[in-house]
């Protein structure tokens, strides 16, 4: 179930977090893959990792702002592994701030990264993944990171909110426009809840500072409550998922999200 056998992966923002994880299990289930991030030392001991762990990765710098960037980062995947199966818009950034705080070059810098590089990974990759397509079964295959703050509004960081629910229907449409066009190229996206992560000990400081505290204990238990399988959710919960939506086990699965938060858009 949920093999990669033959396929090749490019992963933005994968030197770290969720990206890491994903190409550590998309390595296991049997794929190439292409490690994109702007943390060089990080992302170049990630790839070392997975060589030791016997799989075949490589990293490419990409800042996914930079159109240069992305074209490099694709080409590297294709000269090393041959063509490109599956391109994960993993990279986000989060603010943290409300609408009042937030200025205009916090919300350039939101969406840089959050829309216009899923924007330009999903355009500059179609060339790469329309030919693999072709030749496979069940076509190829992009995953976008969205958020449940994609899907419900978010008090701490409405502009985040917004760039996610951006990502949600940008998916579904670039689905129908590629399917229209007969690309055989299937989108979906995929939807966290809260994560042990960086970016979820943001959150976490974010919580902690409206309760008037920097103590992230207190962030840490009222999020708990709000989750009603009662845990925060690992990497691992969120890689497995992705590489199920890159798998041939989603074959009839496009423009779909796929939400995994641990019940918290349930109630």
């Amino acid at each position: 179930m949920n093999r990669l056998d033959g396929k090749v992966a490019l992963i933005t923002g994968a030197a770290r977090g969720i990206g890491a994880e994903t190409a550590r299990l998309m390595v296991e289930a049997g794929a190439k893959v292409a490690v994109g991030d702007v943390l060089d030392e990080r992302g170049r001991e990630t790839v070392e990792a997975l060589a030791s762990a016997g799989g075949d990765a490589v990293y490419t710098h990409l800042d996914v702002t930079r159109e240069e960037d992305w074209r490099t980062a694709i080409g590297a995947a294709s000269d090393r592994f041959g063509g490109l199966d599956i391109l994960v818009n993993n990279a986000g950034v989060f603010l943290g701030m409300g609408l009042e705080e937030a200025t205009l070059a916090d919300w350039d810098r939101l969406c840089g990264v959050n829309l216009t590089g899923v924007f330009l990974g999903t355009k500059l990759s179609v060339p790469a993944l329309r030919e693999r397509g072709r030749r496979s079964a069940h076509g190829s295959v992009i995953v976008n990171l969205s958020l449940v703050a994609g899907l419900v509004g978010s008090s701490n960081d409405p502009l985040y909110s917004m760039t996610k629910g951006g990502v949600a229907l940008f998916t579904k449409s670039a689905a129908l426009e590629f399917a229209r066009k007969g690309y055989r190229i299937r989108v979906n996206s995929m939807h966290p809840g809260t994560i042990d992560t960086d970016m979820g000990d943001q959150v976490l400081a974010i919580r902690a500072r409206n309760l008037g505290t920097n103590d992230l204990e207190p962030a840490r238990q009222q999020t708990l409550e709000r989750i009603p399988i009662g845990r925060i959710g690992t990497v691992t919960d969120i890689a497995k998922g992705i590489v199920f939506l890159a798998s041939d086990d989603a074959a009839f699965m496009t423009g779909a999200g796929l939400v995994v938060d641990g019940g918290i858009t349930a109630q």
